[in-house]
């Protein structure tokens, strides 16, 4: 069975600084997968080059066999990889429902909604649990909602795989609880490949099936939850003795 996203030698520099350096990884399809490792060790770096927001100084990345790296935004979102954003990136201006429709519209570059959108809107709305919200102002969200808001409309650009960073940032546990619950959902009802950056790490515990470590740009680490959580590299990098109790 053929990877659905492969990266070799992946590396970014900028200026005198490495934030990605010989990055290998293989994402088989259906997958959920965690990135994790300390502030500033590359890991939205890894993003920013795959959804093509920046370009890699040097290695390739292919996305169901087919390189993909210097396609710009657009046309890698319209491959089928969509993405949120560490910082919530929402329209407070407009409601929720214009917020995911936003989404669709941005996969087919045009400004005209078909029925066939909206349906898909309503259903995605209905999908995230954001029915109560469909005519809320973004500004007037919680931020546990305008996750919700960020996740929809990545959604709605129909991804084969979904990019995401820090979606469980500034949640209550039982927020968290709500949403590894949905991204379960979205993995294994829609079929669509997860890869998540994050640093609560309950979250990745129990949601991934796989978990990379990333520390000053290099990948020092790939393994099933447990074999990560006994890592003892792992540990004095990142997860320090207090996560291994």
């Amino acid at each position: 069975m053929q990877d659905l996203l492969v990266l070799k030698k992946l590396t970014k520099r900028f200026g005198g600084v490495i934030a990605a350096r010989d990055v290998d990884l293989n994402l088989e399809g259906g997958m959920r997968l965690g990135i994790i490792g300390p502030n500033g060790a590359g890991k939205t770096t890894l993003f920013n080059m795959i959804t093509g927001e920046i370009k890699p100084t040097a290695g390739t990345i292919e996305f169901e066999g087919e390189p993909i790296h210097g396609l710009k935004p657009h046309h890698i979102s319209k491959r089928g990889i969509g993405r949120t954003f560490q910082i919530v990136r929402v329209f407070d201006e407009i409601p929720v429902y214009d917020n995911v429709l936003i989404g669709a519209l941005a996969r087919e570059l045009h400004f005209k909604p078909t029925q066939e959108q909206h349906r898909e809107v309503d259903e995605t709305i209905e999908m995230t649990g954001l029915q109560k919200y469909r005519d809320v102002m973004a500004e007037n969200l919680t931020v546990s909602a305008k996750k919700r808001v960020g996740l929809a409309t990545a959604l709605a650009t129909k991804p084969k795989l979904l990019l995401l960073d820090e979606l469980m940032a500034g949640l209550t546990f039982v927020e968290i609880d709500e949403m590894l619950e949905l991204l379960r959902k979205i993995n294994g009802e829609m079929g669509i490949t997860l890869v998540v950056v994050e640093h609560v790490m309950k979250a990745v515990m129990e949601l991934c099936e796989r978990i990379v470590v990333i520390s000053s740009g290099e990948k020092i680490a790939e393994g099933s939850p447990q074999e990560i959580a006994n890592d003892k590299k792992v540990v004095d990098v990142y997860l320090g003795e207090e996560e291994r109790t």
